[in-house]
């Protein structure tokens, strides 16, 4: 099933903030504060919108709040969640980037369940945690207790199995996962449901509020959750022509913010009648 194109959107430049070393992921809570996981330096930085910034935390290391190639990060009202790819664990801290606790699972006895090189996470609205175990291609889920619940993707899925697993988000309370060219969607149970062919090799993917998006590194692509329901997409990939590669993408108030190693734009979105 492939998408249809409709409804052309304009991309207006609307600004540029922040400073970063090498920038690899973001995350906006619903309080409009955004979190940079700059790979470059260990860090994690939490801006507001307009640029300024509000905490740093980080540096080399394998002590808490202290990383080793932050991976991925993920906000949501509450708290943050930083995948620690080679520290194999998961940091959790509150939104103002206090150290809450960590996760990793590496002494486990059952082999099901652990996990390494973090690369992506998440965490549904029910409190369930997932996680992207790029070492076994494949999604970890774990209850809010820390609990194993269920591998996804694995190499016994069938077609839905993961071959080269780049990113991950939750929405509309389905998980995507963005494979080579392909996005595939599974249930909160890992059952696999859609597989989406692509024009395009993603190499990362975002969700934010209904929204979703994902690049190639030169280009985005975004929809919402309805559009995945109904396999329209209501806007053509979006080509800025930089000379820096597009590390991540996510919308917020009718914003497309672009995070490139070094900084993030914003452009405003308006649709063409």
């Amino acid at each position: 099933m492939a998408f249809n194109r409709f409804q052309a959107q304009t991309l207006v430049p609307a600004g540029q903030i922040g400073q970063f070393n090498s920038a690899s992921s973001f995350s906006i809570n619903p309080a409009g504060y955004l979190y940079i996981a700059d790979s470059g330096n260990n860090e994690i930085v939490k801006l507001d919108t307009l640029g300024n910034v509000i905490k740093k935390i980080g540096g080399y290391g394998w002590s808490e709040s202290s990383f080793d190639n932050p991976a991925d990060i993920f906000a949501n009202t509450l708290n943050v969640y930083v995948s620690d790819k080679n520290n194999n664990r998961v940091q959790f801290f509150d939104k103002d980037l206090n150290f809450i606790s960590q996760f990793s699972n590496q002494n486990s006895n059952d082999e099901a369940s652990v996990f390494r090189y973090p690369a992506g996470c998440a965490v549904s609205n029910q409190g369930d945690i997932f996680i992207l175990d790029s070492d076994n291609n494949r999604i970890i889920k774990f209850n809010s207790r820390g609990e194993f619940q269920a591998a996804i993707g694995s190499f016994d899925a069938g077609q839905y199995a993961l071959t080269s697993p780049k990113q991950f988000a939750i929405a509309d309370s389905k998980i995507i996962v963005i494979d080579s060219k392909r996005m595939i969607v599974f249930d909160h149970f890992g059952n696999g449901i859609k597989i989406v062919p692509l024009e395009m090799t993603p190499s990362n993917l975002n969700s934010s509020f209904g929204n979703i998006s994902l690049t190639d590194g030169a280009q985005t692509i975004f929809f919402n959750e309805t559009n995945l329901q109904t396999g329209i997409i209501f806007s053509s990939p979006f080509n800025p022509r930089l000379d820096e590669e597009i590390m991540d993408s996510l919308v917020f108030n009718r914003k497309l913010y672009l995070l490139i190693r070094g900084s993030i734009l914003i452009y405003d979105i308006i649709n063409q009648n």
